[in-house]
């Protein structure tokens, strides 16, 4: 029992921090971490009464032995035997019934707990902005939802019913001990000093090492994180690096190698400390207790009750000298959750938000300009990773932007790398909002409007799609959920690549891979947009859907994109000739501000800054354009 008590605090000690217990946290932490568990309440509480009675038993067994030994055994009394061995076992039977409840409990309050705290983080999570996740690292924020909130949790399960259980212990046994033989009782909490004194020298060695350990595994695991994904592995491949990758690898290992043998060492000396303290503890009462038995102060079974308190009264004392790190380990675990609950969207449905009008496909912008907002408004330091001030800002990205696409119109932007094509479309749907002007759909302010409806709206194909780690069928059926196998073929038959996936052996069920990687650029591009078409948006958005793919792959993927612009509202960054002659407008943005708009002949006749794009970019373009049509 000692040794399983011994390493039971010697790997406490090597998750406690003492550093933490020095921190701050706000009044306003320990209101909010009470009122989230109120929905708990009645159960925490049966949970707290079975962990005071618990302890409180903890004194039973060693009275029983002194009871057995001094009436039952020394009197040659087989009636007292026999019940006091009934009693033992009855109690013993009680105890484990105790437990099994009491862990019951604990897990309910726990898990309940997890699930509150992680439902909820999630949820605030996805409705933050896009400017969020373009500066929070995702490891960071992962972080938040696993470790922060379990250690959240123990707040309600091991801290709260340890310290209540190690208080009532230590309470109860050393009344008892002191009944017993106050002599040998004070003589023992002596050397109790000792060992705290250890406890903390060791606790704050290990803190330090298992901080820099932490650290360790960490950059061992984004080295392992980074290599292993697909485009990771294909980079080490491209570029030959083998023998550098494995000595830098090697080279973060020896790192956590060394600090795990010291660590192990430190915590060996520390549980050499935990075996030696309770053994000069337990001398001490056979020594001086011994003693007093034989000058007839004491009696046997007392002394053997007292010995067996003392170790019973170790483990409460050593939980309780670390206990205001426990708490405060806990506190601050709820603060890092809290925070992120607290981290406002700075893009925010109105109470009175309306719907989007059926059917609605006219888009507008109206004196609109933009500026990309800082880091202190929208993410938090922690969650950056490489959090570093900005001088400040990056100036505005758009500038009395003006314009409107009629129901079924196709508007083309065009225009010079940073001249903010993409933030015109990110405006569409909301996904920032404007500092000054309007984006109006179908004729509503879309910040008067249900995020869902614009969403519902609005769809996007950009140049690298995103698919799920998933089936096709699954990454097809999030965009329109329900939807049937008949649905779902006209979706993949309209975006030209029904027969590819027929041909695959698990057809539909086929797994996609990580990011969508076991497919080509161009099938990746077709999947995207037969989810598009399963979504049937009234406004589209294409960010160069067709950069970056072979003259075929455009080709397949351009046939694709034309049935999904058919009678839809169009919004397009231009890529490639065929889609600047087919745009019923051109828009030339440039520093922020359309500089030139018009039809691609007018323009040409115009001159200017749309001519000069034509001459370096698309009339590069008109010969594979031209191949990739004679081929399909």
């Amino acid at each position: 029992m000692s040794g399983m008590m011994n390493a039971g605090a010697a790997w406490r000690l090597l998750r406690t921090d003492p550093s933490v217990g020095d921190q701050r946290v706000a009044r306003d932490t320990v209101k909010r971490v009470v009122g989230f568990a109120r929905p708990h309440r009645r159960i925490i509480a049966v949970f707290l009464a079975l962990t005071v009675i618990d302890a409180s038993t903890v004194i039973v067994t060693p009275l029983l032995v002194q009871k057995v030994l001094d009436k039952g055994i020394a009197a040659g009394d087989r009636s007292v035997v026999t019940w006091v061995a009934l009693a033992m076992a009855g109690f013993a039977i009680f105890s484990a019934v105790l437990g099994v409840v009491s862990a019951w409990l604990s897990s309910r309050i726990g898990e309940g707990l997890i699930y509150d705290l992680r439902t909820q983080v999630f949820g605030h999570v996805q409705r933050q902005s896009m400017a969020f996740f373009t500066r929070t690292q995702t490891g960071a924020l992962v972080s938040r939802l696993n470790n922060d909130v379990i250690g959240a949790q123990r707040a309600f399960t091991s801290t709260l019913s340890t310290t209540v259980s190690n208080v009532i212990a230590v309470l109860v046994v050393g009344v008892t001990m002191l009944a017993l033989s106050w002599q040998v009782t004070l003589l023992c909490v002596a050397l109790f000093p000792f060992l705290f004194l250890a406890s903390r020298w060791v606790s704050a060695r290990l803190a330090g090492l298992t901080r820099e350990q932490m650290n360790g595994n960490a950059d061992l695991g984004n080295v392992m994180t980074e290599r292993f994904n697909v485009g990771g592995a294909m980079l080490l491949k491209l570029f030959g690096r083998r023998h550098e990758e494995d000595a830098l690898f090697a080279s973060k290992a020896a790192v956590v190698r060394d600090l795990g043998v010291k660590i192990t060492l430190t915590t060996r000396v520390f549980g050499a400390a935990m075996v030696l303290v309770p053994a000069l503890a337990t001398a001490l009462v056979y020594g001086v207790g011994g003693q007093l038995v034989i000058s007839k102060s004491l009696s046997v079974g007392t002394l053997v009750a007292l010995a067996t308190l003392l170790l019973r009264l170790l483990g409460p004392l050593q939980g309780l000298s670390n206990v205001r790190i426990d708490i405060m380990t806990a506190l601050v675990s709820f603060e890092r959750v809290f925070e992120v609950l607290d981290l406002p969207s700075l893009v925010q449905e109105r109470p009175d938000a309306e719907q989007v009008p059926p059917g609605a496909a006219s888009l507008e912008f109206d004196d609109v300009s933009f500026t990309y907002p800082g880091s202190e408004e929208l993410s938090l330091p922690s969650l950056e990773g490489v959090a570093r001030p900005e001088s400040g800002s990056s100036g505005p990205v758009l500038q009395g932007l003006t314009f409107a696409a009629r129901p079924g119109e196709m508007v083309a932007l065009v225009g010079p790398s940073g001249a903010g094509k993409t933030t015109v479309t990110h405006l569409v749907a909301r996904l920032y909002d404007v500092d000054s002007g309007a984006v109006l759909v179908g004729g509503s302010d879309v910040r008067d409007v249900t995020l869902q409806s614009i969403e519902d709206a609005v769809g996007y194909v950009t140049q690298d799609a995103h698919l799920f780690h998933d089936t096709i069928r699954n990454n097809l059926l999030y965009a329109r959920p329900g939807v049937g196998d008949d649905a779902i073929w006209g979706a993949l038959e309209a975006a030209q690549i029904a027969t590819m996936v027929h041909r695959l052996p698990d057809g539909l069920d086929t797994v996609v891979g990580d990011r969508g990687y076991r497919l080509s650029g161009g099938e990746r591009q077709r999947l995207a947009i037969a989810r598009l078409l399963l979504k049937s948006p009234a406004i589209v958005v294409l960010d160069e859907a067709t950069a970056h793919l072979d003259s075929e792959s455009e080709a397949a993927v351009q046939r694709a994109l034309d049935a999904a612009l058919e009678g839809r509202t169009s919004l397009v960054i231009a890529h490639r000739l065929s889609t600047v002659r087919e745009a019923d407008r051109i828009l030339v943005l440039d520093e922020g501000r359309i500089v030139q708009q018009g039809t691609h002949g007018e323009l040409l006749a115009e001159g200017g800054l749309y001519a000069d794009l034509y001459r370096t970019q698309f009339l590069d373009d008109s010969a594979v354009s031209e191949e990739a049509a004679a081929r399909a």
